[in-house]
């Protein structure tokens, strides 16, 4: 049962009235799902909004092959599937989970009286929508105009946080997942997350990642020397 502690606890919701946060709760679900599982797929109608409460899940487009471009990582209060519920347009990508995940769901009726009647939520979706406009648009510049240490550079500066004073990336992607972000076969990023470490930029645990220098100006410094020790570019 979704109640209205939970949906004052999402980011989203979190300035509704309490009466519009009470109507919400009656009409909203929760859903779980276990790890490596879909659940939208490119292609489908619309149904409804999905606001991550726990774990990882990440938003891609397949092609017939099997091979996958990642867009994005998901997690706690993210949300996904407004797109086609503005322009009742079909899912443009999946998502699927990494590890195991709660999710809240909120039909496509609910989600857009919601929206009528408050200027606030309305406000929140315009901004996310934005932001992520924002995010394509710097999708396309590294795909455009860096090499592969400056895509790696940035996929670890956008995932990190601010802990401590320290840039960390706390459950890095395995490198495949990094490798389908950024365009680049997988023994690349192997090879540039290896000369990040040695260099001393970067220190890994595991699948923590400390951030050590500025990633942008560091990945300009010693992809010269990696091109010069591999004798090709990167």
């Amino acid at each position: 049962m979704v109640t209205t502690d939970v949906l004052k606890s999402v980011p989203l919701f979190s300035a509704m009235p309490s009466e519009q946060l009470a109507a919400l709760a009656g009409c909203a679900t929760l859903r779980r799902y276990p790890r490596s599982t879909l659940i939208l797929r490119a292609g489908e109608e619309t149904d409804g909004l999905y606001v991550m409460l726990s774990g990882r899940a990440k938003v891609l487009i397949p092609d017939d092959e099997g091979h996958e471009v990642i867009l994005a990582v998901l997690s706690q209060r993210d949300f996904f599937g407004e797109m086609g519920l503005l322009d009742d347009q079909p899912r443009s990508a999946s998502v699927e989970t990494l590890e195991p995940c709660e999710l809240l769901r909120l039909g496509k009726t609910e989600f857009l009286r919601s929206l009528h009647d408050n200027f606030e939520l309305a406000m929140r979706i315009i901004r996310s929508l934005v932001k992520r406009l924002r995010d394509a648009d710097r999708q396309i510049e590294s795909l455009a105009l860096m090499d592969v240490y400056g895509r790696v550079a940035r996929v670890l500066l956008d995932l990190s946080e601010n802990i401590d004073g320290k840039r960390i990336v706390a459950k890095a992607p395995p490198k495949q997942e990094i490798a389908r972000m950024i365009g680049a076969s997988r023994e690349m990023v192997s090879r540039v997350m290896k000369d990040l470490q040695t260099s001393g930029h970067i220190r890994v645990d595991k699948r923590r990642i400390v951030l050590l220098s500025d990633m942008e100006v560091s990945s300009k410094k010693i992809r010269e020397q990696a091109r010069k020790a591999w004798n090709f570019k990167v």
